[in-house]
């Protein structure tokens, strides 16, 4: 984007962090999406050690270290490599109060070394609009171990909205950064070790809040004699980008992701497989424990008789002595004529609930549909566990069920983005009985 035989790469960095200097925020976002982001964190431990990386003028760095927590707040190691963002940051969180939670530390959030940042010292890393820099799964390998046990990982990520992003949309980011689709970065997340607990889209509005005060700036700046070499190619590439934004901005967005790394409690310990001959009378056990009535193991086994099953979407987890602790199906539904598929039932042992075998069961499931090109999935089922594996809402798609349910039970997982996702009512197979 720039010419660096005009002036120096350095000279650049200059003056592109001189035409943000003072602007409230250096990406999309908002406070209600922070919050957003942080309550799909679920409870965190009193006082939470939290690290914000690439923190900028620190708007989210004030927010959690205020409300983080509690009432208590939240201590916040607040990471940048501009000097004059710290700067900024200390001299806000002092106005409102809140030196003693937020300590700045000057370095680079790729390279973080010392006693401040050794294995396991905070409880939520946080990287809103900066992990871009290092890219979504370097910056994926390269935090987990900073994470406690326990700990959670929040960041954004600009990426595609749409399967099939324009030549134009195309020509700006492709040279620049790689954009990809929520599907993509979620099962980059899944292979990378972490269990999804959340997803959450940034609203338009939150990208009005970065570019309306950056385009009001440069507007200010054009023609005042400002524009020496470095500071006229910031302007020009700024220009470029909201340009880009105005023509082609609902072809990508802003994505966080709240992610939590897989321990062995979260389904390591339960090894999972495609059931065989030999697991049926135990999966029927299983799903009649679990339920305590006879509908699902029935339905299970009508579903092996129908025109809907699909050998080897049928998968089990083992408990330690071999014996199946938990099972998940896959079988054959339809959206509006399009070809889908239908996660239910899932059951474990009621002696292993909440030991991660349900979760080692439904991962693996997810994986081998994946594999054989399987491109979406729905489920109806609690909203605060499928989130966990990437399903989110399926009216986002303008997917329904065929009966009234609670909108944020019904959700949906795109398992491939280069398929269009198909909109309509969902038809499931004759043993569903709807």
């Amino acid at each position: 984007m720039t010419d660096t035989n005009t002036f120096t790469d350095h000279a650049f960095t200059e003056a592109f962090f001189a035409l943000h200097h003072g602007l409230p925020r250096q990406a999309p976002g908002s406070d209600a999406s922070t919050r957003r982001l942080l309550s799909l964190c679920g409870p965190l431990p009193e006082r939470p050690r939290v690290l914000d990386l690439g923190c900028g003028p620190g708007r989210s760095a004030l927010l959690l270290a205020a409300e983080a927590g509690g009432e208590a707040g939240a201590e916040v190691t607040a990471v940048d490599l501009h000097a004059p963002f710290l700067e900024e940051l200390r001299a806000a969180a002092a106005a409102r109060g809140l030196a003693g939670r937020v300590r700045t530390v000057e370095a680079d959030m790729g390279a973080l070394t010392g006693e401040d940042f050794e294995d396991g010292s905070f409880d939520l890393v946080w990287a809103e609009g900066s992990a871009y820099i290092l890219g979504f799964d370097a910056a994926l390998a390269r935090w987990k171990r900073l994470l406690a046990p326990g700990g959670t990982l929040v960041l954004t990520e600009c990426q595609w909205t749409v399967p099939e992003p324009s030549a134009g949309a195309r020509a700006f980011w492709d040279p620049h950064y790689a954009l990809r689709t929520t599907a993509r970065n979620l099962a980059a997340a899944q292979a990378a070790g972490y269990q999804v607990l959340g997803v959450h889209h940034l609203p338009d509005s939150d990208w009005a809040q970065y570019y309306g005060p950056l385009a009001e700036r440069v507007r200010a700046l054009s023609g005042t004699g400002a524009d020496a070499p470095a500071m006229a190619a910031a302007l020009a590439a700024t220009r470029e980008e909201l340009d880009v934004r105005a023509r082609h901005g609902h072809e990508y967005g802003y994505t966080g992701y709240v992610l939590s790394p897989v321990t062995a409690g979260d389904g390591d310990a339960w090894p999972a497989r495609p059931e065989t001959a030999a697991d049926v009378a135990a999966v029927r056990e299983v799903h009649l424990a679990a339920f305590g009535t006879l509908l699902e193991a029935d339905l299970v086994d009508a579903l092996r008789t129908d025109a809907a099953w699909l050998p080897g979407l049928s998968y089990v987890a083992e408990g330690p002595d071999g014996s199946v602790a938990a099972h998940a199906l896959l079988t054959r539904c339809e959206v509006d004529g399009a070809p889908a598929l239908a996660l239910a039932p899932v059951a474990a042992d009621p002696a292993l609930q909440r030991s991660g075998a349900g979760s080692s069961v439904v991962r693996a499931l997810l994986a081998a549909a994946r594999e054989r090109g399987e491109s979406l999935v729905l489920v109806l089922g609690h909203p605060e566990y499928y989130p966990r594996f990437g399903f989110t809402p399926a009216s986002h798609f303008g997917i329904r069920a065929p009966f009234e349910v609670p909108d944020e039970a019904m959700m949906a997982l795109v398992l491939d983005d280069s398929v269009p996702v198909p909109a309509g009512t969902i038809r499931y197979p004759a043993p569903f009985g709807v």
